[in-house]
């Protein structure tokens, strides 16, 4: 009975996140003030005011959303590594450079949609030729220990006398 309620949940739990992925949420975007720079986010990383980042309530750190700007047309991908933005009628906080691209900076906020951005849903497009073809490529290794002269000797830099005393008692072995 358990197995059937666990296998429920996560099917639901499964249908849920299918529909939402495609979902575009509309709402205002303001942006983080210059006295945040620096500082630690939620996630961990430190926020930097020229990076594409934002902050968001509900979406899991690192998921990629793309923003537009109805307004003007203008889109930006930015990457979620906060939380918030805790103000009533805001959905998201976007990093300065990233409320630049859309022109929001003049009126602090603006309207947005957002839509979570799905790689797998990228189209690909191959030339009139077929795919693109790699040339393999030949790698030569050499183990270490089959160098023939030390690194020291080939140094055009000096070389104190007595680290060349120590390396030159050293027996290199192969494996």
């Amino acid at each position: 009975m358990k197995t059937l309620l666990s296998l429920l949940l996560l099917l639901l739990a499964t249908c849920s996140l299918l529909l939402a992925q495609g979902q575009v949420i509309k709402g205002n975007a303001s942006y983080y003030a210059d006295k945040f720079h620096g500082q630690r986010t939620a996630s961990g990383e430190i926020y930097n005011k020229d990076s594409m980042t934002c902050a968001h309530l509900k979406y899991p750190f690192g998921t990629i959303l793309k923003v537009r700007n109805p307004l003007n047309d203008k889109t930006v991908y930015v990457r979620v590594t906060d939380r918030g933005p805790y103000v009533k009628h805001r959905i998201i906080d976007l990093s300065r450079a990233a409320a630049r691209e859309l022109d929001i900076i003049r009126a602090g906020f603006s309207m947005v949609e957002i839509t979570p951005f799905l790689p797998n849903e990228v189209p690909f497009l191959p030339d009139e030729n077929g795919p693109l073809e790699l040339p393999e490529l030949d790698l030569l290794y050499m183990p270490a220990a089959t160098f023939p002269v030390p690194a020291w000797q080939n140094d055009t830099m000096r070389v104190t006398e007595q680290l060349k005393k120590l390396t030159s008692t050293w027996n290199l072995t192969s494996p």
